[in-house]
């Protein structure tokens, strides 16, 4: 009779022996306290392979005693992946890259795939899994990237239990997933893409990773919102979770949702060229837009933060009287109620009028802003619109704005300033003695607009 799946069983670890009860000494090769308890599970995952019957029982030890594992990365060759990946994809991990479609995800995927082997070790071997194309049109897309595609192996299947008997036989580094929600089991159903599907397919390739010194990266569709489809468990099971977007133009903007090995404050930047996805090496003045006449009303310069580098980015505000009895505020790329919250302070402390407006809010090369810096830069572009009161081009301004109309200081200000005088930007008006001390939002406006 075939013994229960979830039961306990005794194993020799000197010679493999097992037997139900446990012994001091076993009966095989007579080696005392060799008997580890042992569970049956045959769905279970292991170092040897899918589906082994024994899995040993696993107990706590002290933290004190377990040994840091050094050189846990594994470099992908792509500079601005690795910055958000928080210097490059920690081994035994599992990332879920999400974009719309036609960004570039399969594009930097397979980029990465021939990076990967470049920049570690002509032995690693990357294994790239597609659901979605044959491998001819994969092997026309490296063609067209002119990639050097040896120690690549390609599988197009939508087959879990054929991607995993591929992934056991040729133990890659790197097993690339494109996208889960076309991978399905027959265990979970016939139908790709369903929540079961997607939670039980992912954690199989999760579990095979977490077993080996192997990277997982799975791509994945996204809602009308912008918002990865599907579960929001599957976020949960994963250690990366990377947004991939992009603006008018072709720029591309990749940051981390969630990162347990490494800051969800790095940006990546990449330009999309017909070779493929490059890294953009200095962004500082990318977001810039260089005028050789005055600056027209509404714009505003601030330095900002992402992750560790500077970056000079104008925000541009317009004010129209509101078409409705009630205005409203239009801002995609800074929160709308930051913009409302802003408009109120000037309201009450500067006694110009806002609520008969209708404010749009841009941000110029489509970058979103999100840290409390960009107050006194958003409060000064408002004020130059509702105005029609230019800032000088030469100009740059940042600071925190408070309900009370003091301009409170920000981290990292040195650093802030240092990128804007080294961008051209001779007045930087910021609550800092090294730039131009302004401490409330009234000195502020009286500096900014002294004309």
């Amino acid at each position: 009779m075939a013994k229960k799946s979830g039961s306990i069983t005794y194993k020799c670890s000197n010679c493999g022996y097992s037997q139900p009860r446990w012994l001091g000494r076993c009966p095989e090769c007579g080696e005392w306290n060799s008997l580890e308890e042992i569970i049956l599970d045959k769905n279970a995952v292991t170092p040897a392979g899918r589906g082994t019957a024994m899995v040993e029982k696993q107990k706590p030890v002290s933290l004190q005693t377990v040994e840091a594992q050094t050189n846990t990365r594994l470099y992908t060759g792509i500079t601005e992946f690795d910055r958000v990946l928080g210097g490059g994809a920690a081994k035994r991990s599992a990332i879920l890259l999400g974009g719309e479609p036609g960004i570039g995800k399969s594009t930097l995927l397979l980029q990465t795939a021939a990076n990967t082997i470049k920049t570690n070790s002509n032995q690693d071997k990357v294994l790239y899994i597609s659901g979605e194309e044959s491998a001819s049109q994969i092997k026309e897309r490296a063609d067209r990237l002119c990639l050097n595609c040896e120690n690549i192996q390609i599988l197009s299947t939508s087959r879990l239990e054929d991607s995993l008997d591929a992934m056991d036989s040729i133990n890659p580094s790197l097993v690339i997933i494109d996208s889960i929600q076309t991978i399905y089991s027959a265990e979970a159903g016939i139908i790709p893409g369903t929540v079961n599907q997607l939670k039980y397919c992912a954690n199989e390739f999760i579990s095979w990773v977490k077993e080996r010194d192997s990277v997982l990266i799975m791509t994945a569709h996204v809602t009308k919102e912008g918002t990865i489809a599907g579960p929001k468990s599957l976020e949960h099971m994963v250690d990366t979770v990377i947004s991939f977007e992009r603006n008018n133009e072709d720029i591309r903007f990749l940051h981390a949702q969630k990162n347990r090995f490494g800051s969800v404050d790095e940006l990546g930047i990449f330009t999309m060229t017909e070779k493929g996805l490059e890294c953009v090496a200095d962004p500082a003045s990318l977001f810039l837009t260089r005028r050789t006449a005055k600056q027209p009303a509404g714009v505003a310069c601030t330095p900002v933060f992402e992750g560790s580098r500077v970056f000079l980015v104008e925000i541009q505000a317009l004010t129209v009287p509101a078409k409705a009895s009630i205005s409203r505020v239009y801002s995609e790329k800074i929160d709308s109620g930051r913009v409302a919250r802003i408009a109120a302070v000037l309201e009450k402390r500067c006694g110009i009028v806002f609520s008969d407006q209708d404010i749009y809010i841009n941000v110029a090369g489509g970058v979103r802003l999100a840290e409390s810096s960009i107050d006194s830069a958003l409060a000064a572009a408002l004020y130059s619109a509702r105005t029609d009161l230019a800032i000088n081009n030469d100009t740059a301004i940042f600071g925190e704005l408070s309900l009370a109309g003091e301009i409170r200081p920000v981290n990292k200000a040195k650093q802030r300033i240092k990128a804007g005088v080294s961008l051209g930007f001779t007045q930087v008006v910021c609550p800092e003695k090294e730039g131009i001390f302004v401490s409330t939002i009234k000195d502020l406006i009286k500096t900014v607009f002294s004309k």
